[in-house]
């Protein structure tokens, strides 16, 4: 079965859409219940969500006029530019300025989980048609997302919700640390990057500790 670009994207989409609908929900019936205060994790999970699922929302709104892959390419030109302009929030609100960070943090999210789709699913370049005998041009090979084990895709559960980094304690003893939830194992970590299913930040160094990230072929195993 060939996978396009449309589907994979809108796979990884939905569950950024879906997050962001669930904290929106929590947080609505929080704020209507009167019995109880405002709880605000819930108020910072709903900013959070619907930060990350703001880009893929605008994608989706303007590839119905101009085509997924334009949408995302705009969409990727557009976030990179802000990310080298744009700076930290500095207004004497904090809620505005946490809002600001969380839509860095988004920006360099979504550029991140998208890295690599366009190339992935580029067209296959035309062959000629013989004149004499003309003939429809080949259907762009399949690309498949990978079958992954239920083992390969707890480990891609827990990089993309617990907040996994590798870290390195010692000199040449690098260690999985995460924020919440279940450690995955090291060598399974590693394993899904050597595949590209996720990637680590190497702009940190490894003693402060490298975030591990999904890739868009990491989401897609997850979402198939």
């Amino acid at each position: 079965m060939t996978t396009s670009l449309t589907q994979v994207f809108e796979s990884i989409a939905s569950t950024y859409l879906s997050r962001e609908e669930v904290a929106r929900t929590k947080l609505a019936d929080c704020l209507t219940d009167l019995g109880q205060a405002v709880d605000t994790s819930r108020v910072r999970s709903a900013m959070e969500a619907a930060a990350e699922a703001l880009p893929f929302r605008q994608v989706l709104a303007h590839a119905e006029t101009a085509g997924l892959r334009e949408a995302l390419a705009d969409m990727r030109k557009t976030l990179t530019r802000q990310l080298l302009t744009r700076s930290p929030g500095s207004s004497t609100c904090q809620i505005r300025n946490e809002a600001a960070r969380m839509e860095i943090d988004a920006a360099q999210h979504f550029l991140a989980t998208t890295d690599g789709l366009l190339e992935r699913f580029a067209d296959a370049p035309a062959e000629a048609i013989p004149q004499a005998e003309p003939e429809p041009a080949p259907a762009p090979a399949p690309v498949d997302v990978p079958k992954a084990t239920q083992a390969q895709k707890r480990t891609l559960e827990a990089i993309r919700d617990n907040g996994v980094k590798l870290q390195e304690m010692k000199v040449g003893q690098a260690i999985v640390q995460v924020t919440n939830g279940t450690k995955p194992r090291k060598d399974m970590v590693e394993f899904a990057i050597s595949q590209g299913w996720a990637t680590k930040d190497t702009s940190t160094s490894l003693y402060v500790g490298q975030k591990v990230q999904l890739t868009a072929l990491g989401e897609a195993i997850l979402a198939g």
